[in-house]
């Protein structure tokens, strides 16, 4: 009996070793399993490229192939594209269609209806990380005023304009069917910055915003919105200074329906620009936007209000053929145009800071008759006291000779040398 123990004892060990030798050769026989992946990209979007073809955005559907976006690939719902035309992307000849495409995609559906009720100033976060989309409309303004103003409020919804990151939705829900969402915009588009999600707080002009009317507050609500636009770009762009001079001058930089301004980059600054720290307002054209198109139509002796009362430019040197940078502005070409703009604001480069002409509004009316802003120059700002001393802007004496006469409407101020570190940002500007 005790010779039979150990044979007993190796049946049980032999028959679980086969029972796991079995077990293991199933499993390996099997398809491996693997945790669901999140849905291909691909998948999601790759209805677009049809879709936007049919609706005429060809730059947005031949950038769809190159679009990659980890949002979007663990993204298995709706999407919203505020789509720009292909004249809004060629105005950014540098931008990345892809990217473009990326940052005005929205994870979710936003209607027309929907966005028409968000809160003025939100913030859609986009299909690239870290970058969002701000949402502003006049419904909102509208309804901020109700309680204040029982006949600001208009009841037809169709009259409500929506703004993405100020460029206006001009043709809403193009395309719908409940998976995707597909506006167009038209107008100026760049790439998101990086602060875009973060908000940027502005001085409050209390004072200012009081004396208006409610009816010019939704004006200047979207002039808030446009001016925050114009430095965040402005910021991003190399023009870090003159985005720091338009905060600074907020308050009333808000109240103006829409402005045109002449920047100087934030090397040409250093690089010997100094004056136009202290004189920021000159550069900057109230209530009218002067794109590149409207510069090049400028005759000959237009004169431009400043911000600086009783102070002009004029336009010393017509446009020759199509290129903005022929045309002179107080003798100074123009750099680049168009370099930021949005719905109310148009920034221009140029290459160093506008001398202040003797006798400006003289030099224009001398050029030419041509009347601006539906002003014709009166002759009694062609003498005067301050002619005489030569001072300001002042006129020529009439008893001056020709040679005189000509220098002295030709002849530019000094600038005066201002160092860096004696600048008051908040009186100097």
């Amino acid at each position: 009996m005790s010779s039979m123990a150990p044979a007993v004892s190796v049946l049980p060990l032999f028959a679980l070793l086969s029972l796991l030798f079995s077990v293991s050769l199933e499993s390996s026989l099997l398809p491996p399993v693997t945790a669901p992946q999140p849905q291909e990209l691909h998948q999601q979007t790759g209805l677009l490229v049809p879709i936007l073809s049919n609706l005429g955005f060809q730059e947005l559907a031949m950038a769809v192939p190159a679009l990659y976006s980890p949002v979007l690939s663990a993204w298995t719902g709706p999407v919203t594209l505020f789509a720009p035309s292909d004249d809004s992307i060629r105005t950014c000849p540098s931008c990345s269609a892809p990217r473009l495409l990326r940052e005005h995609l929205v994870p979710g559906l936003f209607t027309r209806a929907y966005l028409s009720k968000l809160a003025f100033g939100t913030k859609l976060e986009t299909a690239s990380p870290g970058r969002c989309l701000t949402i502003t409309s006049t419904s909102a303004i509208s309804r901020s005023n109700a309680s204040t103003n029982a006949n600001a409020v208009g009841s037809d919804p169709s009259a409500f304009k929506i703004f993405v990151d100020g460029v206006e939705i001009t043709r809403p829900d193009l395309f719908n069917d409940g998976r995707i969402v597909i506006h167009g915009i038209q107008g100026f588009v760049a790439p998101l910055s990086s602060v875009s999600c973060t908000q940027v707080s502005f001085p409050s002009s209390p004072g200012l915003d009081a004396s208006h009317s409610a009816s010019d507050r939704p004006g200047t609500a979207i002039m808030r919105l446009m001016l925050r636009d114009a430095i965040l770009r402005l910021r991003d762009g190399g023009y870090s200074i003159l985005a720091l001079a338009m905060r600074v001058k907020y308050a009333e930089l808000v109240g103006l329906h829409n402005m045109t301004v002449f920047a100087l980059d934030d090397p040409s600054i250093f690089a010997g620009g100094h004056s136009y720290l202290t004189d920021v307002r000159f550069h900057v054209v109230p209530n009218r936007i002067l794109m590149q198109s409207d510069l090049l139509n400028l005759p000959q002796g237009s004169v431009l209000p400043t911000l600086v009362q009783g102070q002009h430019l004029v336009v010393t040197q017509a446009s020759i053929g199509p290129f903005a940078s022929s045309i002179r502005i107080n003798y100074v070409p123009i750099k680049a145009p168009d370099v930021v703009y949005n719905a109310r604001i148009v920034i221009h480069s140029i290459f160093l800071p506008f001398p202040h002409l003797y006798l400006a509004d003289l030099a224009a009316a001398a050029i030419s008759d041509t009347p601006v802003d539906g002003v014709i120059l009166d002759e009694h700002l062609r003498s005067g006291p301050a002619a005489a001393a030569g001072t300001g802007t002042g006129t020529c004496s009439g008893d001056l000779g020709p040679a005189s006469h000509a220098e002295c409407l030709a002849s530019p101020a000094a600038s005066p040398a201002v160092s860096m570190a004696a600048v008051d940002l908040d009186n100097g500007m």
